[in-house]
């Protein structure tokens, strides 16, 4: 296990990988952990192609049914650093449990929702079972498996499943939806969260740091409430674009605290998130990286389907099938990505990666009106493929060289990076593809901008991290 003189490992067992080797008990922890993550990444997706139904079921409007969305990502990004921070000085298996048990009661609340109020509610308090599940599972990971080819590969599978729970979701939703009804998309997280808490108790060894600085309050209140802020804004902005008072005046309030939130930090005696990390070139450039590639890959996913069902007349069936053989590519791509990252540098696999999206994302401007199915399938698949590459590799890239004490920060702003990056795509982009004359154009509006977007990041990210003479 990766452990230094200023980080504490309790417990009656640990998962001590050997070499270059997992052992067997680094494989269970491996399991329960990547179990945790792709539970979590199934909530994002499993539920949309239930929204129709489910709004029919218990009486809430189309307009209404954002909050489904909307419900879960607000505290699921919005406290991601607070509870990143507060497992670093607390326990991380304490609180990655904590969370677990948060997540299942309310995953069953939404399962027996009565109303709109029940379900919304259930929906909240999911999305801050994430916000606790997802840094602390990710700083347990960086803690127990070591700096090197054994996190690399750690990493590789657990990026590799959280594409996969995207995935997988949208696909198992159609079919349960149809067979089982709404409610069986959210019973579903309900026998996940059930099985991870009965596992993970007895193999995952506590870490914490050894010194208990008060935490840093002002930050936290700042930070979680102009993420919160900019999350509603965004989040609100997709569905009713960016006219009204309310969307830019949350905007410009989140934005404001956001930056009330640097100046708190560079006063704090304990911060939440220390400056200096983020100065560090990986850190920046790695998380420049991880936003670009999550915000349009996502925007990429949400055009496309409406490319297939609206223009080519595809079934919902039909465009999961086309978005699971995407989730297969990706599959593929993470069993070679710690490879790749072991052989030329995790800085060259980011890069290459994001290339690599940007060009496959501008070869479905090829579409068609009439066809294009099998060029989306391929282009999309490769895409992806690389997304997958750009995922592991720029988690790798942010959280190398970060001492124990601090991976908890550093997974935080990892997986920060991630949910604003879901969340922010669509509403920039997306937009512009339903608010056009002609769908179509719309779509190869957003695919044209997305590429470019994706490219130039590339080539921003490789002179980031260049290294110096």
């Amino acid at each position: 296990m990766a452990i230094d003189t200023q980080t504490t490992i309790t417990g009656p067992h640990t998962a001590a990988p050997q070499a270059d080797r997992l052992t067997g008990r680094a494989k269970l922890v491996l399991f329960v952990l990547c179990a945790a993550q792709f539970m979590v990444a199934l909530d994002f997706s499993v539920l949309n192609v239930a929204l129709p139904a489910l709004g029919k079921d218990l009486g809430l409007s189309q307009s209404a049914l954002q909050w489904a969305v909307t419900a879960f990502a607000l505290p699921s990004g919005g406290f991601l650093l607070l509870f990143g921070r507060i497992a670093d000085l607390f326990g991380r298996k304490k609180l990655f449990l904590t969370g677990l048990a948060l997540f299942g009661a309310a995953s069953l609340l939404a399962t027996l929702a009565w109303d709109p109020a029940s379900f919304l509610t259930g929906r909240a308090l999911q999305g801050l079972g994430a916000a606790v599940i997802v840094p602390t599972g990710m700083s347990l990971l960086t803690t127990t498996f070591p700096e090197g080819p054994l996190r690399d590969k750690a990493l590789g599978i657990s990026g590799t499943l959280l594409s996969l729970g995207f995935t997988i979701g949208m696909v198992l939703g159609g079919i349960m939806t149809d067979t089982l009804g709404w409610r069986s998309t959210m019973g579903l997280l309900v026998a996940f969260a059930a099985i991870v808490l009965v596992l993970a108790p007895g193999l995952l060894p506590e870490s914490r740091t050894p010194e208990r600085p008060r935490l840093d309050v002002p930050g936290a209140v700042t930070v979680t409430g102009g993420l919160l802020a900019v999350i509603y804004a965004l989040s609100t902005a997709a569905q009713r674009g960016f006219g009204g008072v309310d969307v830019w005046g949350t905007l410009l309030a989140g934005l404001a605290l956001l930056a009330a939130f640097v100046v708190v930090e560079s006063k704090a005696s304990a911060p939440l998130v220390s400056l200096p990390m983020l100065k560090r070139r990986t850190v920046a450039w790695g998380n420049l990286g991880g936003l670009v590639t999550f915000s349009m890959m996502s925007t990429v996913v949400f055009v496309l389907t409406l490319y297939l069902q609206e223009t080519l007349s595809l079934s919902s069936f039909q465009t999961g099938l086309i978005f699971g053989i995407q989730g297969v590519a990706s599959a593929v791509a993470g069993t070679y990505a710690a490879k790749f990252i072991g052989r030329f540098g995790a800085r060259r696999v980011l890069v290459g990666s994001l290339l690599g999206q940007g060009v496959f994302i501008a070869a479905l401007l090829g579409l068609g009106t009439g066809s294009g199915a099998l060029l989306a399938t391929v282009a999309v698949s490769l895409a992806s493929m690389c997304h997958l590459g750009a995922i592991i590799s720029y988690g790798v890239t942010v959280t190398s060289g970060v001492p124990d004490e601090e991976q908890g920060l550093a997974t935080g702003l990892v997986t920060t990076t991630q949910q604003v990056g879901l969340t922010v795509g669509i509403p920039l982009l997306g937009v512009l593809a339903t608010t056009q004359a002609s769908l179509f154009d719309g779509v190869r509006t957003v695919l044209a901008i997305d590429a470019v977007i994706v490219i130039a990041a590339a080539a921003l990210v490789g002179l980031g991290l260049r290294k110096r003479a």
